[in-house]
């Protein structure tokens, strides 16, 4: 089938049949009719379309904003920025990544490169400027999208002995440090997250604290990873330490006329940087002799396999990291969920219910007592013959005993009967 869409663009589409074709035509004849004046002009080159990208991309965070702002300027643009992006294809981006990987860049960054112009390539599409993203797929052939195998062994994580060797080190070699490092432990914030939090975000009493917002690595304040915020449940013993942290921290502020603002505060009153953390990091890691591939993330991985080694819900976990969706937290910590659970089908004895029945109802008016050591035990057949009625097999429950009443049973007798059933089931 031939023919020229509503932005006057010539289509060729090819059909099984000659009904199918037909079909086809009749529906895209009606819409090809109503010309469309397109938002972006057909003929844009990458520079000018990118522009009007990053425009469109003002409500991403400024950090995200400025790195695809780099990838462009510095590798994308000099190369494809005179290039119409109708006519960009594979082979051409294929070849800058060819050269960005040759020229020496890790394969993160030209990972980083790559998601940009893909990024950028499917708002063009939405745009209608292109028919499909030439982008797509390359990533898989050029293996620069990392598998989630390949995620899960990048991960690093003290286990428990480990743990406690860098935080006994860190409270030695960089004291000043240790309840950042012991935070970063106890709660899984990320190293921006805890830096930027303040006295206000921490309840004590209830013990919880609220992550706002996070310290990037230029110094400025952002939104967390997510956007949003969340709450965290703090442990009885990170607790104590904050308590003892805030009142040292009262008293140094009201020595300068102030009040303190940041819990893991420069001389000056400011944010710790990042680099200022992860060296003192790194001056524990070296004291407690444990390998240099951990870094201060390591400790949020310790945070979430820690838990879920020890049965705790991956769902709370979830709500405790901040990720997205539950999927995201089983399948970067799955190796440290527990596979098997030794005697837990035996929970199913007590939870599955058991056959009804009347138990413990003591002797009534003018029936001796039970023997010693023997319990009267009547189920609902005893009480049914007592009232002149034969039940069913069937058992009912408390809520439909009232639907059982007879005419032929007199209604003294019906009243006790019931209450015997009622005082039996609320046991």
């Amino acid at each position: 089938m031939d023919y020229r869409d509503a932005f006057g663009r010539r289509r060729w589409e090819s059909y099984r049949t000659k009904h199918e074709a037909e079909s086809a035509l009749a529906t895209a004849l009606p819409a090809s009719r109503q010309r469309l004046i397109p938002a972006v002009d057909p003929n844009v080159i990458v520079r000018d379309y990118a522009e009007r990208w990053l425009t469109l991309c003002g409500s991403l965070k400024p950090s995200t904003l400025t790195g695809y702002r780099e990838k462009l300027n510095l590798h994308i643009l000099p190369t494809l920025g005179p290039v119409q992006v109708r006519r960009l294809h594979r082979g051409a981006i294929k070849d800058l990544l060819a050269k960005k990987n040759a020229s020496g860049l890790s394969v993160d960054s030209v990972r980083l490169i790559y998601a940009t112009l893909r990024a950028m390539l499917s708002a063009a599409l939405d745009d209608g400027v292109i028919p499909a993203n030439p982008a797509a797929g390359i990533g898989r052939s050029m293996r620069l999208s990392r598998s989630a195998a390949d995620r899960r062994e990048e991960i690093r994580a003290f286990d428990a002995d480990q743990l406690d060797r860098f935080l006994a080190a860190s409270q030695a070699k960089v004291p000043r440090f240790h309840l950042l490092l012991f935070t970063l432990s106890r709660t899984g914030l990320r190293l921006g997250e805890a830096l930027a939090l303040k006295w206000e975000d921490v309840d004590l009493v209830r013990r919880e604290l609220r992550v706002e917002r996070a310290l990037t690595t230029r110094g400025e304040i952002d939104t967390p990873k997510s956007g949003h915020g969340r709450t965290v449940d703090l442990s009885a013993a990170l607790c104590e330490l904050l308590r003892s942290a805030r009142a040292r921290a009262a008293e140094a502020a009201l020595a300068r006329g102030g009040r303190p603002e940041y819990l893991f505060p420069t001389a000056t009153g400011e944010p710790t940087p990042h680099v200022t953390a992860e060296g003192a990091f790194r001056r524990a890691l070296k004291t407690a002799e444990l390998p240099g591939h951990f870094s201060p993330h390591s400790l949020r991985h310790t945070y979430a396999s820690l838990l879920l080694s020890d049965g705790v819900s991956p769902a709370y976990v979830q709500e405790q990291l901040g990720h997205a969706s539950i999927e995201l937290t089983v399948g970067t910590y799955g190796r440290w969920l527990r596979k098997k659970a030794p005697g837990a089908v035996d929970r199913l004895d007590g939870v599955v219910a058991k056959p009804a029945e009347v138990v413990a109802i003591g002797p009534t008016a003018g029936e001796p007592a039970a023997p010693s050591g023997e319990t009267k035990r009547l189920v609902l057949k005893d009480l049914a013959e007592r009232g002149g009625f034969e039940p069913p097999v069937q058992v009912y429950p408390a809520q439909q005993i009232s639907n059982l009443s007879c005419s032929a049973t007199p209604a003294p007798l019906r009243n006790d009967l019931q209450a015997q059933w009622q005082a039996l089931v609320t046991k």
